[in-house]
């Protein structure tokens, strides 16, 4: 199992396209073996101090293995897709990590 921590940086106005990205992306992770443990749209309240640009969504995702998120990242029907998140998102942070 693989867990996945990933900052999601959306350009400003573009937050539908976003959506209509996520919206067909992540049911697609579980024929991969892949699921959202949680989703979040922090507003800027919840932060307590932040050195850098907060993120629009953070997500907490996991994989049964490697092969499954190398799989989900280049299926087919995502890659039609992408075109939506690359409009979208300006930036991401992906940290890979493991349950202790």
């Amino acid at each position: 199992m693989i867990y996945l921590t990933q900052l999601i940086f959306v350009k400003k106005g573009k937050e539908d396209i976003f959506h209509e990205f996520e919206n067909f992306a992540i049911p697609l992770m579980g024929k991969y073996n892949g699921k959202i443990i949680h989703r979040l749209r922090p507003p800027k309240e919840a932060f307590i101090s932040s050195s850098e640009e907060q993120p629009y969504e953070i997500h907490f995702i996991s994989f049964d293995s490697e092969n499954d998120l190398a799989e989900f990242l280049k299926d087919d029907a995502r890659q039609k897709f992408m075109h939506l998140k690359n409009e979208s998102v300006q930036s991401s942070l992906l940290i890979k990590g493991e349950k202790m």
